[in-house]
């Protein structure tokens, strides 16, 4: 027997926008689907969002209850990533996160992989779908899994032209972990916008990340205080009194909690 999305929530006494929240950010949607038709729920796929009423109700949250939910098969990143599955991906990230935590799930699964795919498209030219894929259902786990309400102590932001903005969300999920509320402008921050945010939000730590030296020179560091910056394209940039450099991950973390 099979159900509607519909049938589904007023089944289990939810709503149909948190089974839609479910299927989106966890991938506990409909595994059926019909030629021209809405997918469907099965049985197991019932029985699987039963618990998942039953865990959250429990108290335990979303992203805890689901990655417990999640079959083994699906713990694999790389082969979900071969698949271009990004809902499988975020789920597999999401879940990941969940047992381990942010540092220790991207330092041992997802940056490896990152890099390892990295390699081979400088040496094939082939995987760029894969990277651009990946890298977003990431940064849609790490949104998902890292959310801490209140007064950003912490503004994060790219340098100006950069783009890679993926280790911002991946530190402020691991800042949300440890309940300190960042404020995440994101990729091509200019400079004067990035003057401007950091005096209207006076965070108490500013850390900006740049991938290109290029970019990383265009911060107007002797503007701002309070400043960490990381990523290679600092490198061989001179910074000034107060300005640190974090190489990590962790460190970055560390360094941050230890500061506010």
């Amino acid at each position: 027997m099979e159900w509607s999305a519909g049938a589904v929530a007023r089944m289990l006494g939810i709503s149909p926008t948190t089974l839609r929240t479910w299927d989106r950010r966890y991938g506990l949607g409909p595994s059926t689907r019909h030629e021209g038709k809405h997918r469907r729920y099965s049985e197991d796929d019932v029985e699987r969002l039963k618990r998942m009423v039953e865990l959250t109700a429990s108290g335990v949250a979303p992203a805890s209850a689901a990655a417990s939910l999640l079959p083994s098969g699906d713990l694999d990143f790389e082969a979900a990533a071969d698949l271009l599955d990004a809902a499988r991906m975020r789920r597999v990230a999401v879940g990941l996160i969940a047992r381990h935590g942010v540092v220790h799930t991207w330092d041992a699964v997802l940056m490896p992989f990152l890099i390892a795919l990295g390699d081979e498209i400088s040496s094939t030219a082939c995987g760029i779908e894969v990277e651009h894929v990946a890298s977003s259902s990431i940064s849609d786990a790490m949104r998902v899994s890292g959310v801490a309400l209140g007064k950003p102590a912490v503004l994060l932001a790219c340098a100006p032209d950069e783009q890679h903005s993926l280790p911002l969300d991946v530190l402020a999920a691991a800042l949300a972990e440890q309940g300190c509320v960042s404020r995440n402008l994101g990729a091509r921050v200019p400079a004067t916008a990035l003057v401007s945010a950091a005096n209207r939000v006076q965070p108490r730590v500013l850390f900006v990340w740049a991938h290109v030296q290029a970019y990383a020179e265009q911060v107007p560091l002797a503007e701002l205080s309070g400043v960490l910056v990381g990523g290679p394209g600092w490198d061989g940039v001179p910074l000034p009194d107060g300005v640190e450099r974090v190489g990590t991950l962790s460190t970055a973390v560390e360094t941050i909690l230890n500061r506010i």
